[in-house]
């Protein structure tokens, strides 16, 4: 039973991201990345694809290649992963969104986005030690500032006051971010259920973010689980949408959303 409460534990957390981490978990792209998709490697083309694709010139096509270099991510389990995804597919429609939708409505957004501010304050030591891990020395004064303004003047970081000030709001890293700026690779493409889409580089920082969250260390493991479960649920009222934005004018969701997570991923290794 304990071991099974773990394992729910960091399914939940990387559905989350920790607030900003690796699992992306599919609404954190969905909100803008779409318009920046592009093919890359490893999967099964669809017919009509590959009939394109051959009519390409050479010229054009050496140039999807170096972009897949740059971007793409191999999909050796293409098939575990686009079961998957179907699988988080109906589960959101049936059972996530309509939940979402009545816990919109019973709580207030007032109380959502602090619950929102409070986690994502609690789960400071995640961003601070990976900026140093990254050698960010500005970005740790940043945090720093940030999770002081907010626990104060925040009142035990409920309030967001640390918003109104660029230089308190640098770009949140994860393990995950840590990993690709020290020049590990993606791996392979992942869609985990309940999840949604992750690289073997990500799931793995994730366990690196896992010890450090302040809420793993909550007794009984029942109720840090609890606790995640809430957060993640909290987190994705804000979202209702985002996927139907996403998958509604795509030809093959499934890349679209794993192209949208690599590029996505990809920039924030980068900044």
């Amino acid at each position: 039973m304990k071991r099974l409460s773990v394992i729910v534990a960091m399914w939940v957390v990387m559905f989350v991201g920790l607030g900003d981490g690796p699992a992306y978990t599919l609404s954190t792209a969905l909100a803008g990345e779409s318009a920046e998709m592009e093919t890359s490697s490893g999967a099964p083309l669809p017919a009509a694809q590959g009939a394109v694709e051959e009519e390409l010139p050479d010229e054009d096509l050496a140039f999807f290649d170096d972009e897949e270099e740059m971007l793409g991510v191999a999909d050796p389990i293409y098939y575990w992963n686009k079961a998957m995804y179907h699988f988080n597919d109906k589960l959101y429609f049936w059972v996530i969104k309509p939940a979402a939708k009545g816990y919109n409505k019973v709580v207030p957004d007032v109380i959502r986005r602090g619950v929102r501010n409070f986690f994502y304050n609690l789960r400071f030591p995640i961003r601070v030690v990976n900026c140093l891990l990254q050698g960010k020395g500005n970005d740790v004064g940043m945090e720093f500032g940030r999770f002081v303004v907010n626990t104060t003047v925040g009142v035990l970081g409920f309030g967001n006051p640390a918003k109104d000030y660029p230089e308190l709001n640098p770009t949140p890293e994860d393990t995950g971010q840590t990993f690709g700026r020290w020049g590990i690779g993606n791996g392979f493409y992942i869609v985990w259920p309940f999840l949604g889409p992750s690289t073997l580089r990500d799931s793995v920082g994730l366990v690196g973010d896992y010890f450090l969250d302040p809420v793993t260390y909550v007794e009984p493991m029942e109720v840090s689980t609890g606790i995640n479960v809430y957060e993640a649920f909290n987190e994705i009222s804000f979202k209702i949408g985002d996927y139907e934005s996403l998958i509604e004018g795509a030809i093959d969701p499934y890349l679209s959303i794993r192209d949208a997570y690599v590029q996505h991923r990809h920039k924030l290794v980068n900044d």
